[in-house]
């Protein structure tokens, strides 16, 4: 039975100490890496007692699996991360077992506790890898059909998208649901080929009904947290803000990246408060967030607003009223790209 604690305790630790990685060094999240390191640490507790004896009966050069060949390759990020949670999970229900026995000196309630909470930490962790790869940079375009005068909008998108653009928003406050969820579909299905992410303003019901890559919420639209607990794990959510208080606030919620703007005055809005690339470094430096900066950007001062911090550019009447829409997304991606 020794044996059987020890090789799982040596799993058990081994595979947390992994997730406690991807989450410290990979995600930069230091909340996560601390109830990961936490969780560790307090398993470690019941052990001192039989560390010795645990020592004792270990046989590492006589386990008849230790040096098995082992050709598994691990395709992805997400992949390790599903693999080591599944031998953290399947430990700690050894341990509890085993922890019932009447001389194993362990308390088998506190690996129950422990397997429930990184069922718990494993979505959480897994979200945000899976996330992480859709990450938002680069140029990022939104196509609104009411500014796009007589251009269709899906050969808009694909045109914007051989230029150079990294994100695709389908931004459109005027038409009913049921025409909107047509277009989404239209437009996930001019994105998949390039795996250009596509986000949608406002609707959280449309994002889930085309399987699109994440949805953009306002002031007025449900909270991030509302947004996350309905949204699949893989679901961008991105906030629009103006101010140091509500960027940080954005990222407390779970928000996958923050919009600021107005940073120019822009013809896009007919109400907007102009914030200025001075407030974008305040958030900058407030916030580890992707950024997207937004608001009469054009080709003349995308390099300064790329210079104060942003991540991404989001740009509408700067493409779409371009008379060659590849050609106007392709010039803003290269200024990027030379920033």
């Amino acid at each position: 039975m020794l044996r059987i604690i020890d090789a799982n305790l040596n799993r058990l630790n081994e595979g947390l100490r992994l997730l406690e990685d991807v989450a410290r060094f990979l995600l930069n999240d230091a909340t996560l890496s601390t109830r990961l390191k936490s969780l560790r640490h307090e398993l470690s507790e019941d052990i001192p007692p039989i560390r010795k004896a645990l020592l004792s009966a270990r046989d590492a050069s006589g386990d008849v699996a230790a040096f098995a060949d082992e050709d598994m390759v691990r395709s992805d990020i997400p992949a390790i991360v599903a693999a080591n949670a599944r031998r953290v999970t399947e430990s700690l229900r050894v341990l509890e077992e085993l922890a019932k026995l009447p001389d194993s000196k362990l308390d088998p309630s506190r690996f129950k506790h422990a397997r429930f909470a990184v069922y718990t930490i494993e979505r959480e962790l897994m979200g945000k890898v899976l996330r992480r790869e859709k990450r938002i940079h680069g140029l990022y375009v939104i196509i609104d059909p009411q500014l796009l005068g007589e251009k269709d909008e899906v050969a808009t998108c694909q045109q914007a998208i051989r230029g150079g653009a990294r994100v695709i928003q389908l931004r459109d406050k005027k038409r009913d649901k049921a025409e909107v969820l047509v277009a989404a579909r239209q437009l996930k299905e001019a994105c998949s080929p390039s795996r250009v992410p596509l986000i949608i303003n406002d609707y959280t019901d449309i994002t889930i009904a085309t399987d699109a890559d994440g949805v953009h919420l306002g002031d007025c639209d449900l909270p991030v947290a509302e947004a996350r607990r309905l949204l699949p794990i893989d679901k961008l959510i991105g906030r629009s803000t103006k101010t140091v208080e509500q960027s940080k606030r954005a990222e407390d919620d779970g928000a996958d990246y923050i919009a600021v703007g107005s940073i120019y005055p822009t013809t896009s809005k007919e109400k907007f408060t102009v914030v200025g690339l001075e407030r974008l470094r305040q958030i900058r430096k407030a916030v580890s967030l992707p950024i997207v900066a937004i608001g009469g950007i054009n080709a003349d001062n995308i390099t300064d607003v790329i210079g104060a911090g942003a991540d991404a550019v989001a740009v509408i009447s700067a493409v779409l009223a371009a008379d060659n829409v590849e050609k106007a997304a392709r010039s803003l991606a290269q200024r990027m790209e030379a920033t």
